[in-house]
């Protein structure tokens, strides 16, 4: 079962790093990356305009990449998992930002852009599955650490009995 759950794990956890390190590399190239345009209002609207929004959508860029990157190579997993956990949240955020563009006309239905964003649902599942697993073995790991440290009562016991 041990075997299965880190399968699971590394299966995750690599293709969530693919996904990232590819939508994260398209954006490297202009006009190349569907979501280029709501990334750039998005960045805009919540950097007060004060970010210019090609410098904005490099450091987004380079951001995804490097997220990616790490997750695939299992480099300080906790960390980039809880950088992508935060990413992606913010990811929704064109949702309340920029409703004409995720929902158009139609208060109820999305458009391509709000379905590119409602699907990172599943990411974010993910990424929270990926979470709950290493606190689990942290977890397990530090009760195993502890569990060598204690010396057992009964054999104090025993001790002060004879």
């Amino acid at each position: 079962m041990k075997r299965l759950v880190k399968i699971k794990y590394n299966i995750l956890r690599i293709s969530i790093g693919a996904v990232y390190l590819i939508f994260g590399f398209i954006k490297f190239i202009p006009h190349f990356s569907p979501a280029e345009d709501l990334a750039t209002n998005t960045i805009s609207i919540l950097t007060l305009g004060l970010l210019p929004t090609q410098f904005g959508l490099i450091i987004l860029a380079l951001g995804e990449t490097i997220i990616g990157l790490f997750l695939i190579l299992n480099w300080k997993p906790r960390f980039f998992i809880y950088l992508a956990i935060v990413h992606i949240i913010f990811t929704f955020t064109p949702l309340f930002l920029l409703p004409q563009e995720i929902f158009g006309k139609d208060e109820l239905v999305f458009t391509l852009a709000g379905q590119y964003i409602f699907k990172n649902i599943i990411i974010l599942s993910a990424l929270f599955s990926l979470k709950l697993e290493l606190d689990i073995n942290l977890k397990r790991l530090q009760n195993d650490n502890l569990s060598e440290t204690l010396i057992p009562l009964n054999n104090h016991q025993k001790s002060f009995n004879q």
